[in-house]
């Protein structure tokens, strides 16, 4: 059984900073992209940042410049530095990956952890 978790969320104010960390455990082989998203209250879910095994990372525009992502290949964590946050920056924030089990089918799953809420106040 594979499982996301994420941590590090909380209430900061506005011009502070927070950093998410999203730990993979269980029987993994090997995990593909690992990536952030987003959901505010009323609001679709957003991608904040994605990188792949090799490092490659993209991100929402609404994030970039002031948010970077990073990832332990040996640790299976994936980690969301987060600066100069924003009151819009207010969501629950998802960790996903794509992760291939090991003793089954070589071909990813698409998971999600729990989520963690981020506030930020003006």
């Amino acid at each position: 059984q594979v499982q996301l978790v994420e941590s590090g969320g909380g209430l900061m104010q506005a011009g502070g900073s927070l950093r998410l960390s999203c730990a993979a455990s269980g029987s993994i082989l090997s995990i593909n992209v690992m990536g952030w998203y987003r959901q505010a209250p009323g609001k679709q879910r957003e991608l904040v940042a994605a990188i792949s095994r090799g490092g490659i990372a993209n991100y929402g525009d609404s994030v970039k410049g002031r948010f970077t992502i990073s990832r332990d290949n040996v640790k299976n964590t994936v980690y969301l530095q987060m600066n100069s946050l924003k009151p819009e920056d207010t969501a629950v924030y998802y960790c996903s990956a794509d992760v291939i089990a090991r003793g089954g089918p070589v071909i990813p799953t698409h998971m999600w952890g729990q989520g963690t809420q981020v506030t930020v106040s003006s």
